[in-house]
């Protein structure tokens, strides 16, 4: 018999490296195909340092429907997580097919291949973008989806692919993730969020500026309804993110269910600043600009879903998170 193994598609990335860590005693292999898009290689030596020789890397896109073939005929695959795709909000909006391109159309390739091969546990790497403007707080999954950008419109067309095929409904346990704001990094400081170019997400921003990259950090707005202006958001750190995944892989009931990865609790930039510089003595300039379209005042999940059905809880402290996210680019 072949040895068992996990396909993660974007594995190199942010959350897909540590998701794999979080894996190495579940598997005998993880393998992850990753066209590098938004990685380097060096992400790979570090995290093959952490997971050893049972780490497979195919450097190629999800849509190389040849590398995708060869993969399931060289490896006795049993589950597959879904990271790949492009991510950035605002660039999505710039280049909306070019999105839908990578998220949605490779995403239908992919499934088809894993329909073929008949892969029946599934989690599909989704996020709260598909919730838009919140009607109600704390978001829980019954909340209607409706995206204000093509990322998020993505994610939708995605769900909605997997919620009206008969296989998945059917044959399989399909897990959606819908993360909140996952930051942090592994507690070794081998890997964490190092994405290519400029980044999106604002912790990545902050360790730029506090690294002296980034001359000061951009914050986008400051007449929110909240206690200091600022947009508050569910920041998860990313190995309570991961837990949640291999929470998620156990769970094998048949039928497609959706589940908020967040820990309940919001944060404004202002906080997240103030507590960056107090565990890190480290000072962070900022200064005011004008909102983005799209942003809302407050997001944050009901995550009782996963606590009842998955048994998982993000425990995780704020502190922490910038803490190992800081200890991440000392080491590098």
């Amino acid at each position: 018999m072949r040895t068992e193994s996990i396909l993660l598609t974007g594995g190199l990335g942010f959350i897909g490296s540590h998701t794999a860590v979080a894996l190495k005693n579940h598997f005998k292999q993880i393998v992850i195909i990753d066209d590098l898009s938004n990685s380097v290689m060096n992400n790979y030596y570090r995290l093959k340092s952490l997971v050893g020789d049972c780490l497979i890397l195919y450097k190629a896109d999800i849509a190389s429907q040849n590398v995708i073939d060869k993969i399931f005929l060289s490896h006795n695959i049993k589950a597959v997580i879904h990271y790949a795709g492009l991510k950035a909000v605002g660039e999505s909006i710039i280049f909306p097919a070019k999105y839908y391109y990578k998220n949605v159309y490779s995403t239908k390739l992919l499934f088809e291949v894993l329909k073929k091969n008949k892969i029946t546990n599934l989690i599909f790497s989704s996020s709260a973008t598909v919730y838009g403007k919140p009607l109600y707080l704390a978001i829980d999954e019954s909340h209607p989806v409706k995206a204000i950008n093509p990322y998020g419109q993505n994610k939708i067309d995605i769900e909605q692919m997997i919620f009206n095929d008969p296989y998945f409904q059917e044959q399989c346990s399909v897990k959606i993730l819908r993360y909140f704001n996952p930051i942090g990094a592994h507690p070794s400081g081998l890997i964490g969020d190092d994405p290519k170019g400029i980044p999106n997400n604002i912790m990545p921003i902050i360790l730029k500026v506090a690294t002296q990259e980034h001359q000061e950090l951009k914050i986008f707005g400051n007449d929110y309804q909240t206690h200091d202006g600022t947009g508050i958001r569910d920041y998860i750190h990313i190995m309570d993110l991961v837990e949640g995944h291999v929470k998620a892989l156990d769970y094998n009931k048949k039928g497609i269910i959706v589940f908020n990865l967040g820990t309940g609790k919001g944060f404004s930039v202002l906080d997240l600043i103030n507590t960056f510089q107090e565990v890190n003595k480290v000072k962070i300039p900022y200064s005011f600009v004008e909102r983005r379209s799209g942003d809302v005042d407050m997001v944050f999940a009901n995550p009782d879903r996963a606590k009842t059905t998955l048994g998982f809880e993000a425990l995780r402290s704020l502190q922490s998170m910038c803490f190992d996210a800081w200890n991440f680019v000392k080491k590098k």
